[in-house]
């Protein structure tokens, strides 16, 4: 019973962190870095993707944002059990006649205080692959465009020339 209780805590608490780290994930983070004004490029909204179908255009820049993190405190909670009992109501039926008895049952009452505190290392921005291109889709005006990538399409165009031609399926916008 315990070890399922603190799954479903592990498995909340992961959930959390997922939603935590989507919410932060917006181009604030990256606020100071050439090229990029902290609003997105991108024409679709922030971290939703473009175009399904990918992206083509001529590589202007990589970057890559390392994950950053804090340390946190939170209460440490233990698991207390006080000794209790209860009374327990039996009934016999027999006929017309019912027959009413009371036990006293014992069992241990158990609650997760704070005891303390704890530290913990909290995600303030993940991890993030980062591609620019000019000319995005053969459109001349449309240059600058930041767009999220996988770590593989981010290493595939670090190792090409400047200005070289790409096409990639984008994760997100923005950087």
């Amino acid at each position: 019973m315990r070890n399922t209780h603190r799954l479903v805590r592990t498995g909340l608490v992961a959930l959390l962190m997922a939603g935590l780290g989507a919410c932060g994930s917006g181009a604030n983070g990256a606020a100071g870095h050439p090229g990029n004004d902290g609003r997105g490029t991108g024409t679709s909204g922030q971290g939703a993707p473009p175009h399904q179908d990918g992206v083509f255009g001529l590589r202007a820049g990589v970057r890559h944002l390392v994950k950053q993190t804090t340390t946190g405190t939170r209460p440490h909670l233990v698991t207390t059990c006080t000794p209790a009992t209860r009374q327990v109501k039996h009934t016999k039926r027999s006929g017309r006649t019912k027959k009413t008895w009371y036990s006293t049952e014992h069992y241990q009452d158990c609650r997760k205080t704070a005891r303390g505190t704890e530290t913990y290392r909290r995600v303030i921005r993940p991890e993030r692959w980062c591609v620019r291109l000019d000319d995005v889709n053969g459109n001349p005006k449309k240059d600058a465009v930041w767009y999220r990538v996988t770590s593989a399409t981010y290493h595939q165009a670090l190792g090409t020339d400047a200005r070289a031609r790409l096409r990639f399926t984008p994760t997100g916008t923005g950087c």
